[in-house]
């Protein structure tokens, strides 16, 4: 019998990995740096086992993964042969040569990385208050519904979202949001463009031309652009969206934030959405309604939705748990009018279409909501949001005084500040950033070229802590307006 004289290391039975796991990284090694040559045969399963003092599975499970994975070939009554490697193996990242390891080449970003750094004053524009989320409460529900004999869980549920916590978000939405809708109305969905997505898919072949709100939120139109559709910016005025572009550019669907317009903060006026909801009707067209944060309003009532006029029949609805709860949990959803509810089906079944929400944080937030959890939560956080949203005006009003105007405000987790500065907004925020202190440009909101000679920033409020919005604010102007910028850090 052919004899195969190997350098093996002593397997140890008690390392990390396996016996029968060393035994085949040391076997594919051999091979690949040339130790056992090519169409050699390799010892028996029973003489090697009691050569190397193991049991014959561990050999026999090591031969098994060389063979799948080509190292070795299996020949019937004959035994296990060294296969002929491609040349030259290594250069395919697969070993080593003259003992140093294959270069790895690190691929460039083909944009910049998302700012993650730690800042002192940390005005980011959509960043919850997280201190005050209720660990303990979610930890004892989510624990109810991690029980064994809710194993089911661990498994695909309903494509449209678990039925119990969609019956939850229509009651809601009926109480707190004004709108029309059944629990089969309501889809849930990972994130703002899965949703915006599905839309595409649903209005195929009806939607060419889409209208959004200019300034408004890019993540809406770059989700049409890449779905086919033909974006068509329209002008925000003072009270939203202007009408009669929507006419003019003569588009089957808008997309429109009414109860609390992105970046501006504006609410429409119950006239301007009723001219919408009429344009949709003359055109058989559909409103995207993003009521993304229309829960908190903080001086006079909650503005309903759009949806909730007129039955809602032309208007899909978007929201979701972000800013109420946390981003983490991942949980959107959208209200379709009842014409599209069977179309989504049929969607659903030819595509195969499973849940990409979590299923377990769906059943969770749904005894979260049944238990009257979500409803004390947001009277908690409006009152928050609303102290620092009111102590933040006051700041850049006495420090700024006149050389700051400030838009958007009651509303939201930001407010716009507009100033007259020579340095360009990119220079500014440089500056802040250099300070210690995390603002945003909001020229990225335009989606046509414009010309203006202030510049706007995005001053977000519901991240930071109360006590470090004065001085940051504080900071801000010293390090845009003041020479003594040091002397007031």
């Amino acid at each position: 019998m052919y004899k195969v004289t190997l350098s093996l290391s002593k397997l140890d039975p008690d390392a990390k990995a396996p016996q029968y796991a060393q035994l085949y990284e040391q076997l594919k090694l051999a091979i690949t740096d040339g130790e056992l040559a090519e169409h050699m045969r390799m010892p028996s399963i029973r003489s090697f086992a009691g050569t190397l003092g193991v049991s014959t599975t561990t050999v026999e499970l090591a031969y098994s993964q060389l063979v799948a994975e080509g190292f070795l070939d299996s020949r019937p009554k004959r035994g296990y042969y060294v296969q002929k490697l491609p040349e030259p193996y290594w250069q395919t990242g697969g070993s080593e040569q003259d003992g140093e390891a294959a270069t790895i080449t690190s691929i460039p970003r083909a944009a910049p990385m998302r700012d993650n750094l730690a800042y002192r004053y940390d005005f980011h524009l959509s960043k919850n208050d997280l201190e005050v989320f209720p660990f303990a409460l979610w930890r004892r529900l989510s624990n109810q519904v991690l029980r064994q004999d809710h194993q089911d869980l661990l498994f695909y549920g309903d494509p449209q979202g678990e039925y119990g916590l969609r019956v939850q978000i229509s009651q809601y939405l009926r109480q707190f949001r004004g709108c029309v809708c059944t629990p089969e109305q309501v889809v849930i969905g990972s994130s703002q463009h899965q949703l915006l997505t599905l839309i595409c898919h649903l209005l195929k072949g009806q939607l060419l031309h889409i209208g959004v709100e200019n300034p408004g939120y890019l993540l809406h139109a770059e989700t049409f652009r890449q779905q086919g559709l033909h974006v068509c910016p329209i002008p925000v005025q003072d009270n939203g969206i202007q009408v009669e572009e929507v006419y003019a550019a003569h588009v089957q669907a808008v997309c429109v934030s009414p109860s609390h317009q992105y970046p501006r903060g504006i609410v429409m006026p119950i006239a301007k959405r009723l001219q919408l909801l009429e344009w949709a009707e003359r055109v058989k067209g559909y409103i995207i309604e993003d009521d993304y944060d229309g829960e908190f309003r903080y001086h006079g009532r909650v503005i309903p939705s759009l949806q909730g006029l007129q039955g809602g029949h032309r208007v899909i609805y978007l929201g979701g748990f972000s800013q109420v709860l946390a981003p983490s949990l991942c949980i959107h959803y959208m209200v379709l009018p009842p014409d599209l509810i069977g179309v989504y089906q049929q969607m659903e079944h030819q595509m195969l279409l499973e849940q990409s929400a979590s299923r377990i944080h769906q059943c969770t937030l749904q005894l979260f909501m049944e238990r009257g959890h979500l409803e004390k939560h947001i009277r908690k956080m409006r009152k928050r949001y609303g102290l620092k949203h009111d102590l933040l005006i006051q700041s850049i009003q006495a420090v700024f005084g006149e050389k700051a105007v400030i838009i958007g405000k009651d509303a939201g987790f930001h407010i716009l500040l507009r100033i007259e500065h020579p340095l360009s907004e990119h220079e500014l925020v440089l500056r802040a950033r250099e300070a210690g202190v995390r603002v945003a440009s909001a020229a990225h909101t335009w989606l046509t070229p414009t010309s203006y000679s202030y510049r706007e920033f995005f001053i977000g409020f519901g991240g930071i802590e109360q006590e470090r919005i004065e001085p940051g604010i504080k900071r801000l102007y010293d390090i845009w307006y003041s020479d003594q910028g040091e002397a007031r850090a």
